[in-house]
């Protein structure tokens, strides 16, 4: 499990790859070391995209609302 969420698109697909390694070797715990093991391969694509950074949506700046125009 990585400390930092790696910056570079090679750091983040290594993160994920090694997470999903963990998945498949039956290491792969949610939560922490004491949590239960994940079982489900969805979970573990979550997981590792978390981890990996991937999983956030990125905001686009400059974006307003329609009704912040709208004049009365």
């Amino acid at each position: 499990m990585p400390v930092r969420k790696p910056r570079s698109k090679k750091a983040k697909k290594a993160a994920m790859k090694e997470t999903m390694h963990e998945y498949k070797r039956g290491t792969l715990r949610s939560g922490s070391k004491d949590g239960p093991k994940v079982k489900d391969r969805g979970q573990a694509i979550a997981i590792g995209l978390n981890q990996s950074g991937q999983s956030t949506k990125k905001k686009s700046a400059g974006k307003r609302s329609k009704l912040s125009n709208v004049t009365f």
